[in-house]
């Protein structure tokens, strides 16, 4: 029976049967084929199997991109299991969280003290160097699970940790076909080409940079994974050695590209830039297409809770600035009133996403879960986002800000009660407040003993290092509203006056 892929496997070996030759993904100076992606994660499967995991295990994989992640992920997925990426840099509380709320049967790291502590904790735990061998060598034996074990297109198979209303990430659930729905959706609308080199400086936990991977399958693209340090003055450099076509950008990738090329030297061959993460600022487009002849934009809006919601045709922000796009094919986008009540185009109100890219919920959270997903008919649920907007008559969504504390640094979301509550958690630290920076980088004001200095590099212990503020002031107490809630508004001004690191 000839059915289209409902696993999220059948991508990768799809494009082995279709482009087996052809290259799939590039990490740290090592190339994958397609055929040979797709066989090592087949061998990976067998290890996971004889090690025990079966349908409904989990996986946790702290690593950063190398060629054993994408291979390791497809295994997952084959045996049934459910895996977790993390950022390489998560250590202390942010690690232990996960580990107690995700309950993994096997954590694959590459810092030894981080297995080390995970070992301790009596769960089992693989240095990713030594399971590559296992990988990459011995015959390509294709693997399928037992009868009765084979995943389901209903089967979880991610699980993404997000910032949230919370002191403490929560996790997203994915399904195989929510995953495969929307990558195919995104595919119809930026369309990768077999051979188009796709450039990503995303961490592999970002989903966005998750994303190209499977992206690449479907198109049989060559997806090059860049290290985070490569969004940096090397970026244009690296990008010209690449031969890359394509660059998924944040907004801040795309602004060092374009201060970059103003300085001189070699543009690359970009054909087309994809952006999402935050608004994408108008000027550094402008130097983009000045210094790239025939580049092409794709502006996008989405959220890990749906993936994308919408994505802007190729350079339809020259004519709509402002706009994120239309809904993706397949799902719609509207905007609701507090009561819920859909509104007309052009009222601004809350945005939901309705369609089969609307995950599957929290993980363990169901009453959040409720609130966020809940079901509109009986076939799929929707998410209400909590970011506002409207939709004009044609469809195309404009986004006006957000209800909660998650705002958007170096492209990333990250909660700023999350922040607060590893600050807090420094000795030292008295109180903590984070002022989203509004266009500039957001600000840690603290109080306590600590200089601003010690209390930054003591973060490093409870948080990851790329969601740490760049500033921060030590103050002598935070300023108040009546109702014992810190005020904002005076704690920018005391900002201002305050000398900050």
């Amino acid at each position: 029976m000839n059915l289209e892929p409902t696993l999220l496997a059948h991508l990768l070996d799809d494009a082995a049967a279709r482009r087996p030759d052809r290259p799939a993904v590039t990490s740290g100076g090592t190339t994958l084929t397609h055929a040979e992606l797709s066989a090592a994660s087949h061998r990976l499967a067998r290890w996971l199997a004889d090690r025990g995991l079966r349908r409904g295990d989990r996986v946790v994989v702290v690593a950063g991109p190398t060629p054993l992640t994408p291979a390791l992920l497809y295994a997952t997925a084959r045996v049934g299991a459910v895996f977790t990426l993390l950022h390489e840099q998560v250590r202390g509380r942010p690690l232990t969280h996960v580990l107690d709320d995700f309950e993994p049967a096997l954590v694959v790291g590459t810092d030894p003290a981080v297995l080390d502590a995970v070992r301790a904790g009596g769960i089992d735990a693989v240095d990713a160097a030594a399971l590559a061998e296992t990988a990459f060598t011995g015959a390509p034996t294709p693997w399928a699970a037992p009868a009765g074990q084979e995943p389901l297109p209903v089967d979880p198979v991610c699980l993404i940790y997000t910032s949230g209303t919370t002191s403490l990430p929560k996790a997203v659930v994915t399904t195989h076909q929510q995953a495969v729905f929307a990558v195919r959706a995104i595919h119809s609308q930026l369309s990768y080409q077999d051979d188009d080199v796709v450039y990503s400086p995303l961490p592999l936990s970002f989903d966005y940079g998750l994303y190209q991977l499977f992206l690449g399958a479907v198109s049989g693209a060559h997806v090059r994974l860049g290290q985070p340090v490569e969004a940096g003055p090397a970026l244009a450099r690296n990008l010209v050695r690449a031969g890359a076509t394509v660059l998924a950008a944040v907004p801040a990738v795309a602004e060092a590209l374009a201060r970059l090329l103003s300085r001189g030297g070699p543009a690359p061959a970009l054909r087309l830039l994809t952006s999402t993460g935050a608004a994408m600022p108008a000027e550094a487009l402008v130097a983009l297409r000045a210094a790239i002849p025939g580049l092409r934009v794709q502006l996008m809006f989405g959220l890990t809770e749906c993936k994308r919601a919408t994505i802007m045709p190729p350079d339809e922000d020259l004519l709509r600035p402002g706009s994120c796009g239309r809904a993706l094919p397949g799902t719609e986008v509207f905007v609701v009133a507090g009561s819920g009540r859909r509104l007309p185009p052009g009222e601004v109100g809350e945005i939901v996403v309705r369609g089969p890219n609307v995950m599957a919920g929290y993980w363990r959270r169901p009453e959040l879960t409720e609130q966020r997903f809940p079901k509109a008919d009986g076939l799929f649920p929707q998410l209400r986002t909590g970011d506002y907007g409207w939709v004009d008559e044609e469809g195309y969504l404009y986004f006006s800000g957000r209800r909660d504390d998650i705002y958007k640094e170096r492209g990333f979301r990250v909660s700023a009660t999350e922040v607060e509550a590893a600050a807090r958690r420094v000795p030292g630290c008295a109180s903590a407040a984070v002022l989203p920076g509004n266009g500039e980088p957001a600000a840690l004001v603290a109080t306590g003993t600590l200089t601003a200095e010690q209390l930054l590099a003591d973060m490093r212990e409870q948080i990851e290092e790329f969601k740490i503020p760049r500033r921060c002031v030590i103050i002598d107490e935070l300023p108040l509203t009546r109702n014992g809630k810190v005020d904002r508004t005076g704690l920018a001004s005391l900002l201002k006056e305050a000398r900050h690191v």
